[in-house]
């Protein structure tokens, strides 16, 4: 069977998925909307309703579980509630204990540093100025637990206004605007 490969900018406000098995919520945003995607597609790991950024779609389930593993890194740039210091980026470097179903988890070592350029991210309205400064930075981990870049700022009081993963291993946001979709080679 000849597989599928998509990178897409998945846009603030959509769900991860194609078909919305949710009784509550039935008038969601889904990835079926922004391309002719084939039959059986799935979304490679996951992005939260409020975060945006790169996301992966195939018919390759063996592809699906590759790029989920704990051998890719996937990288986030993050504006936060607050000013980062170099003491908050030493401590997210090291690990941060947040809760996963209830249960203290320290996060594996990552990849931490101040983001000064953000030309790279489209400008959307997230906060008035009055509220507070906000910064940005980037953070690179192996591991994708739920929530966790959120909890890990937070943890270090700043919590998370917006996350645009731009990386996932070699495949990388670039250009794309959100609810660009591009077919890859794989």
């Amino acid at each position: 069977m000849e597989h599928s490969y998509f990178k897409i900018y998945k846009p603030y406000g959509y769900l991860s998925q194609f078909v919305n098995h949710q009784n509550k919520r039935r008038n969601k945003k889904l990835l079926k909307v922004l391309y002719d995607f084939p039959e059986s597609v799935m979304a490679v790991g996951r992005l939260d309703e409020k975060s945006e950024g790169l996301l992966l779609i195939t018919t390759d389930g063996k592809f699906s579980n590759y790029i989920t593993s704990s051998k890719i890194e996937k990288e986030y740039h993050v504006m936060v509630d607050g000013i980062i210091t170099p003491e908050i980026i030493i401590e997210l470097r090291n690990g941060i204990e947040i809760s996963i179903d209830g249960q203290p988890y320290m996060t594996k070592k990552c990849n931490a540093k101040i983001l000064n350029d953000t030309s790279h991210i489209e400008e959307r309205f997230v906060r008035d100025e009055r509220h507070g400064q906000t910064s940005w930075l980037s953070i690179t981990i192996t591991e994708g637990k739920f929530r966790q870049v959120r909890k890990m700022t937070a943890k270090v009081g700043l919590p998370t206004l917006r996350l645009v993963r731009v990386r996932i291993g070699d495949y990388k946001l670039e250009n794309m605007k959100p609810m660009d979709v591009l077919p890859i080679n794989y």
